[in-house]
C-alpha cells in the first residue's frame, strides 16, 4: 500500500468509496468533497499496490484544522471545546480493500504528520445507527469518547479524541 497526498484528481474515485460507506460517512457528492478537500491540513491516499489494482484507490481520509469553512454539527462541537486539534472528517476504505490495515496505515500517517502541530486527533463514530467495528478500531488505537452528540438527522454519534505526539 503506497500512503500519498489525495490529489484533485483522485476525488472521483474518492467519491465513489465515501458513496459506498455511507451511514458509516456521511453522504458527500464530489463537490461537497472538493469543498471539504480544500479546506484540509491532511489529505491522503492509500493506493494498492498489488498486480491488477495498481494505482487504484483503496481508501483515503480528509482531515480538517480548527477555522476551516465547514458547517459540520460535529466539526464545530470541537471547535467550541478545543484550540489545538485536527479533525477527521471521514475516512473510507473500499470494500475489497477493508480488513487489511488500510486505515490504520492511514491514521498512522496522519499522526505522524499532525506530531507537533496540534494537540488532539479528534473525529467521532455512529452510535445511533451503531458502528461497533469502527468504535473497537478507534479504541485500539487509543481514541477515548469526550462526549455524545446527537444530529438535527437523528444520527447519534460517540466523540472520541486522541492525544497527538508533541
Amino acid at each position: 500500500m503506497l500512503i500519498r497526498d489525495l490529489a484533485d484528481t483522485d476525488l472521483d474515485l474518492a467519491t465513489a468509496i465515501n458513496q459506498a460507506n455511507i451511514p458509516a460517512v456521511g453522504d458527500a457528492d464530489e463537490a461537497k468533497l472538493r469543498h471539504i478537500f480544500g479546506q484540509c491540513r491532511v489529505a491522503l491516499g492509500a493506493f494498492a499496490d498489488e498486480p491488477g489494482a495498481s494505482g487504484s484507490l483503496a481508501g483515503f481520509c480528509l482531515v480538517l484544522p480548527p477555522g476551516a469553512d465547514y458547517g459540520s454539527l460535529n466539526y464545530r462541537w470541537f471547535t467550541e471545546r478545543y484550540d489545538s486539534f485536527a479533525y477527521l472528517d471521514r475516512v473510507a476504505v473500499d470494500e475489497q480493500f477493508r480488513n487489511q490495515g488500510v486505515g490504520a496505515a492511514l491514521y498512522a500517517e496522519v499522526e505522524a504528520r499532525l506530531a507537533g502541530t496540534a494537540e488532539w486527533f479528534t473525529l467521532e463514530v455512529n452510535l445511533r445507527p451503531r458502528n461497533d467495528g469502527s468504535l473497537r478500531f478507534h479504541h485500539r488505537l487509543g481514541f477515548t469518547e469526550v462526549g455524545q452528540q446527537e444530529t438535527d438527522y437523528g444520527v447519534l454519534v460517540s466523540m472520541l479524541a486522541k492525544p497527538l505526539p508533541r
